[in-house]
């Protein structure tokens, strides 16, 4: 929350546990108007905390704009119109003055976002619903169902975003794009690659596995096949709270090269990752992590883990229960120091967040152009799972003539 004096919430983790509020939901706050009690309590309504936090991201960045449009029209959220959502639509997808225009597919995420909202507090408040909600007849003949949608949605947001990507297409894209190769076929010896091999066998295993970003990023090393495996797709369990929707858990294949691949990152000796666990362990860091859970045990069959308790008992705790967040926090101690149990590790040796893969892939395309070609497809997530590994986050984004009064944290 750049330009924010925290101070003036007071004991922000005391209050967090008085309202309800979770780790990582978010609170709006203006510079203006300081926080809205009514907003933020919309973060902990039933059917918002039962959501994952990268919904609460995506909601909370659609807020923030919306109310950042409102603010220059001198209005607020529960003033808003008709006219003002047309507008604001207009400005986000159209309006030449806006130099960060978006597609349709990225407006429909606003959309929802502001549509939950308001359904939420015109039950909650009483407050008039700008979001046209009713059905739209599109085409077809009358009384059909299919015919209809909903006018709020932009018209060129398509119901399912589907891309497809060729194998020959993705290793150039790996190649080019996280391995240093130009086009032709070189490397230049400029080249570092310091996280070259996490990079690739992270990638490997969205297209191997067909799994979505975040169930990826959030399986630990006990949750992999030990390598060498005599398989061709081993299987593996992918835990029900990192499942989208948590509804429940499922089993996957991995393809042996993949298993290969991220073996080679893991590798103590020449592995990347064994290099950024010494340098966090030489300096401390694991030590300083808020919450940490050491691990002493785990039972594969039983997909449990034995973990310490704050008093030093022991207690067993059910993989499938771990959430993505909670699973950033689980150590083990060996003979060096403290060592997480997440694959995916950045720099420093902590846990690489699931969304802080955007960073990775972002400069992608102008890698492209500096090694002679006409530079890579930025790829974006689509609906299904196996999708190229590009993504842009609602809070990574920034909005050009939009007022900066307001901004999203999370407690």
């Amino acid at each position: 929350m750049s330009g924010v004096d925290l101070g003036q919430l007071g004991d922000v983790h005391e209050r967090a546990r008085e309202n309800g509020a979770r780790d990582g939901t978010p609170i709006v706050w203006s510079r203006r108007h300081g926080t809205d009690p009514w907003i933020n309590l919309f973060f902990r309504a039933d059917e918002i905390v039962s959501k994952q936090r990268t919904t609460w991201r995506r909601y909370a960045y659609a807020l923030v704009v919306w109310l950042n449009f409102l603010e220059q029209r001198g209005r607020l959220w529960y003033e808003a119109s008709k006219r003002d959502y047309a507008d604001f639509k207009h400005w986000r997808m159209a309006d030449s003055r806006n130099c960060w225009r978006v597609e349709g597919t990225s407006f429909d995420t606003d959309r929802a976002g502001l549509k939950r909202f308001y359904v939420w507090a015109s039950g909650e408040y009483e407050v008039f619903n700008p979001i046209l909600s009713q059905s739209a007849q599109s085409g077809g003949n009358p009384g059909q169902g299919a015919g209809r949608r909903d006018p709020s949605r932009p018209a060129g947001a398509p119901r399912r975003q589907v891309k497809w990507l060729l194998r020959k297409a993705f290793e150039q894209w790996k190649d080019v794009g996280l391995r240093g190769y130009g086009f032709d076929g070189l490397r230049p010896e400029s080249w570092h690659g310091f996280n070259e091999d996490r990079n690739t066998a992270f990638v490997e295993g969205l297209w191997g596995t067909g799994l979505r970003l975040e169930e990826w990023a959030s399986v630990p090393d006990v949750e992999l096949p030990l390598a060498p495996v005599t398989s061709r797709y081993p299987k593996a369990w992918l835990a029900q709270s990192c499942a989208k929707g948590r509804r429940y858990g499922r089993n996957y294949r991995i393809p042996r090269a993949v298993v290969k691949a991220v073996a080679g990152y893991m590798d103590p000796m020449e592995g990347s990752r064994a290099e950024a666990i010494g340098r966090a362990q030489r300096v401390g860091r694991y030590e300083r992590v808020p919450g940490l859970v050491i691990v002493t045990g785990h039972n594969p069959r039983a997909r449990t883990l034995k973990v310490r308790t704050p008093h030093g008992s022991s207690a067993t705790m059910s993989l499938d229960v771990l959430g993505p967040q909670e699973r950033l926090r689980l150590f083990r101690e060996t003979e060096h120091g403290l060592e997480p149990l997440a694959v995916w590790l950045s720099v420093d040796g902590l846990p690489h967040r699931a969304h802080s893969w955007e960073n990775t892939f972002r400069g992608l395309p102008r890698r492209g152009h500096a090694r002679g070609g006409p530079g890579l497809t930025t790829w974006r997530r689509s609906s299904g799972r196996g999708e190229p590994p590009s993504v842009r986050c609602g809070l990574g984004r920034t909005c050009c003539g939009t007022p900066t009064r307001w901004s999203g944290t999370r407690s």
